[in-house]
C-alpha cells in the first residue's frame, strides 16, 4: 500500500448499532423535523447547526437538559461574528449544573503519583463545596471577583472552582511547577482577592516547595486571604497570614448553596496565552459558555454518559483541565490525576484504567509516542475491558501514534484527535461515532463551528495547508481580554489577519473526505509536547544571566511532537559550556516552567531583527525547517539567516 493511500486509511469505524445507540444520533433523531437530514448524515447535521444557529441552540440546551432559564431564543445575529448573542433572556449558573447528583455515587477519584488514593461522592461533594462557599463570602468574595488558584490536580480544586463559579466569581489558576515570576505574571494581573494554593507537591518521588511563588503573589497582590492546602502553614509563609484548607472551612456546616444564576455573558474563568509578545494575555470566558459548549463535545461528540469513568491527563494550567471537570455536569465520575505520568513505571495510567474501570482516556499526543518508544503493548498485558474511547489533544497525532494504538491496544476502540485551544476553551476539530476513524486525521469539525482553511490570500483552500479560521460565532468564544478596555488587543489577535473572520493560528489541511491534518501552529508560540508557551517567557528569564546579551528561541519539529531550541549570542569572552548551560536551564526552569526548557541551547554570532527592531523568530524557524523564508525585505540583517543552515546540533 502507498503511503498516499495508507494516509485515507479507515482504521475504525462504528458499527449500525453503536452509532444508533449514540448521544449524537438521538439528538439527530429528536431535531430531525427541524433539518430534515437522516440520523446518520453527520455533516447535513452539521450543515443545520450552522445555517440555523437560533434553532440549533435552543435544541441543544433542551437537549443537554440545561438547569436554568434558557429564555426565548438560542441565538441572535448582529452584524458580524462579534456581535452575535447567544442566550440573551439565559440565566444559568455552571456549578449548579455540575452538582445536581447528591447520592451517594463517586464523582471523583483523584491518583497522585506517589500512589495516594481518594474518592469523594456526590452528596459529599456538594457538601464541599457548600463549605467552600461560605467560606469565600466570609471573606468578602462577591460575584465578578476574582479568585487565584495555584493548585494540583486534586479534589480540592475541583471543589474551589465549583464554590467561586456559584458565587458568581471568577476562577484563574496556574499548576504549582510554574515558577514565580511566571505565576506573578498570569495570577497578579486580575488582582485577586483570594488566593488557594498548595505549599508543596510532589513529582516523580520529589517533593518541591511553592512558597517563593505564593510570597511572590503575596507580594504584589492586595489579598484578602491565602489559603493553603496543606497540613499545617509552614513556618517560613506563617507570616503572611495564611491558613490551611480545613481550617478555613471548620468552622461552616453544609447548607444549600444559593447558586447565583447570571446572564450567558458573565464571566467565569480567566485563562491565559502563552506569554509570546509579553506577559500573557488574561482570556476571560462565560460559565455558561463553557458549560454548553462543554457538554456539547462531551455527550454529542465523546458520547460520554452518566455514571462512565472519565480520565484526562492534564494540569491545573491547562484549558484541559476545565474540559474535563466539566463532565460532572453530563454525571460521569471524573478519575484525575497529579504528577509524573510514568511514575513508577511507564505503565502507570494504563494499569489505571484496568483499576478504576475508565471507559474514556484522555492523554497527549506525546504520551502516546513516549508509549510506543517505551514498548508499551496494553494488549498483552491489560485487559482495558471498559476502554472505548481515546481522546489525543495538545499536538498533532501522526500517523504512526494511529498505527500503534490500533495495533498495541485495541482494534475495537474509537480514537480521535481533538483540537482547539486556550483561546476558545474548547475544540474546533474532533471527532463523532457517525464518521470512520482514518489515519493521522481529526474526523470532522464540531457541531456549531463552521470552520475553514484559507490561503495566505485568504481563499478557502482544500487538500494543502492554510490557516484555520471560523467564520461564526460560537459558544465559547472569549468575552475579551481581562483590562483591554477598547477591545483593541483582543481585535488584533483574533481578527486583524482576516477581518471578520477568528483566526486561529494553527497550520491545517482540510482532506477530501472531511476529516482534517494539523500541520502545526502558524505563529511563533511555542507548542512541546502539546503545551503552548511563549518566547518572552524564556527570554525574561535567560536576560538576567549577564554572559548572555541577547536570545532566540523556536518550536522545531521532530518526531511528530516540538522541542524548544534556545539560540543565545554570548557577550565577548563567554563561552557555552556545560556549566553555562546548566545555569541556563536552571534559571529557566525555576523562573518560568520545566516546560520552557529547551531541549537544544546553541551559541550562534547573530540574530536576525526587523527593520523595527524586533528579533524575528519565524525568520529562524522557518531556516531551520529548510522553508523559505517569505519577507527577508524586513529584516535589518538578513545574512544572519545563514547562520542558522544545515546545524548539526538540530540533526538529532
Amino acid at each position: 500500500m502507498t503511503e498516499a493511500a495508507m494516509d485515507n486509511e479507515i482504521l475504525w469505524q462504528a458499527s449500525p448499532e453503536q452509532k444508533q445507540a449514540s448521544a449524537i444520533w438521538r439528538f439527530a433523531e429528536t431535531t430531525r423535523s427541524l433539518h430534515g437530514v437522516e440520523p446518520g448524515d453527520y455533516h447535513g447535521l452539521h450543515r443545520w447547526s450552522i445555517d440555523a444557529p437560533d434553532q440549533f441552540h435552543e435544541a441543544l440546551w433542551d437537549f443537554l437538559d440545561i438547569v436554568g432559564d434558557r429564555g426565548e431564543t438560542g441565538f441572535v445575529a448582529g452584524d458580524g461574528l462579534r456581535s452575535g448573542q447567544f442566550y440573551p433572556g439565559a440565566r444559568v449558573n455552571y456549578a449548579e449544573n455540575l452538582l445536581r447528583c447528591r447520592d451517594d455515587g463517586v464523582a471523583i477519584i483523584a491518583y497522585r503519583d506517589d500512589g495516594t488514593r481518594r474518592d469523594v461522592s456526590w452528596a459529599d461533594l456538594y457538601r464541599m463545596v457548600s463549605r467552600a462557599d461560605q467560606a469565600l463570602r466570609a471573606v468578602g468574595v462577591v460575584e465578578g471577583d476574582r479568585v487565584a488558584a495555584i493548585v494540583t490536580n486534586d479534589i480540592e480544586a475541583i471543589v474551589a472552582y465549583l464554590a467561586t463559579s456559584a458565587i458568581g466569581a471568577i476562577w484563574s489558576s496556574c499548576s504549582p511547577d510554574f515558577g514565580p515570576t511566571a505565576a506573578s505574571d498570569r495570577l497578579c494581573q486580575v488582582a485577586p482577592k483570594v488566593l488557594i494554593a498548595v505549599a508543596e507537591y510532589c513529582y516523580a518521588g520529589k517533593v518541591i516547595d511553592v512558597s517563593a511563588s505564593i510570597r511572590a503573589i503575596s507580594t504584589e497582590a492586595e489579598l484578602d486571604a491565602i489559603v493553603l492546602i496543606a497540613d499545617e502553614v509552614p513556618n517560613w509563609l506563617a507570616d503572611l497570614g495564611a491558613v490551611t484548607w480545613d481550617d478555613w472551612m471548620s468552622t461552616y456546616q453544609p447548607q444549600t448553596i444559593a447558586f447565583n444564576r447570571m446572564p450567558f455573558t458573565a464571566p467565569m474563568v480567566i485563562l491565559f496565552s502563552s506569554g509570546t509578545t509579553g506577559k500573557p494575555k488574561c482570556i476571560i470566558h462565560s460559565g455558561a459558555g463553557l458549560l454548553i459548549q462543554h457538554k456539547k463535545e462531551l455527550v454529542l461528540h465523546c458520547d460520554l454518559q452518566r455514571d462512565e469513568r472519565f480520565f484526562y491527563f492534564t494540569t491545573c494550567g491547562w484549558m484541559m483541565w476545565n474540559w474535563q471537570v466539566s463532565g460532572l455536569a453530563v454525571g460521569a465520575t471524573l478519575v484525575t490525576y497529579d504528577g509524573n505520568p510514568f511514575f513508577p513505571d511507564v505503565e502507570r495510567l494504563v494499569d489505571l484504567i484496568d483499576y478504576e474501570k475508565i471507559s474514556v482516556f484522555g492523554t497527549s499526543a506525546k504520551y502516546i509516542d513516549h508509549c510506543l518508544k517505551s514498548g508499551v503493548v496494553p494488549r498483552r498485558t491489560h485487559r482495558l475491558e471498559t476502554l472505548r474511547m481515546i481522546l489525543s489533544t495538545g499536538s498533532p497525532l501522526i500517523p504512526s501514534s494511529f498505527d500503534y494504538i490500533y495495533r498495541d491496544w485495541m482494534s475495537d476502540l474509537h480514537l480521535a484527535s481533538i483540537s482547539g485551544g486556550t483561546d476558545i476553551c474548547a475544540c474546533f476539530l474532533g471527532g463523532n461515532v457517525l464518521l470512520p476513524v482514518r489515519r493521522g486525521e481529526l474526523q470532522c469539525a464540531l457541531l456549531g463551528m463552521e470552520v475553514d482553511i484559507l490561503d495566505e490570500h485568504g481563499k478557502p483552500i482544500l487538500g494543502a495547508p492554510g490557516e484555520l479560521v471560523c467564520r461564526n460565532a460560537h459558544l465559547s468564544m472569549p468575552i475579551g481580554f481581562w483590562g483591554d478596555e477598547d477591545g483593541s488587543r483582543y481585535t488584533a489577535a483574533y481578527f486583524e489577519r482576516f477581518p471578520g473572520l477568528w483566526a486561529h493560528g494553527d497550520f491545517v489541511e482540510k482532506r477530501p473526505q472531511g476529516g482534517y491534518i494539523i500541520h502545526g501552529r502558524s505563529d511563533t508560540t511555542l507548542n512541546p509536547g502539546g503545551v503552548r508557551i511563549g518566547t518572552a517567557e524564556i527570554y525574561r528569564q535567560v536576560e538576567t544571566i549577564d554572559a548572555i546579551e541577547e536570545a532566540l528561541a523556536v518550536g522545531q519539529d521532530i518526531d511528530g511532537d516540538q522541542r524548544v531550541i534556545l539560540f543565545v549570542k554570548l557577550r565577548e569572552g563567554a563561552l557555552l559550556d556545560e556549566a553555562m548551560e546548566t545555569t541556563i536551564r536552571n534559571r529557566i526552569r525555576m523562573g518560568a516552567s520545566p516546560r520552557h526548557v529547551p531541549a537544544r541551547i546553541i551559541a550562534i554570532d547573530a540574530i536576525p531583527r526587523t527593520r523595527s527592531g524586533k528579533i524575528s523568530e519565524v525568520a529562524v524557524r522557518d531556516t531551520i525547517h529548510g522553508r523559505p523564508v517569505r519577507n527577508t525585505a524586513a529584516l535589518a540583517n538578513p545574512e544572519a539567516l545563514a547562520l542558522y543552515v544545515g546545524l548539526p546540533q538540530l540533526r538529532n
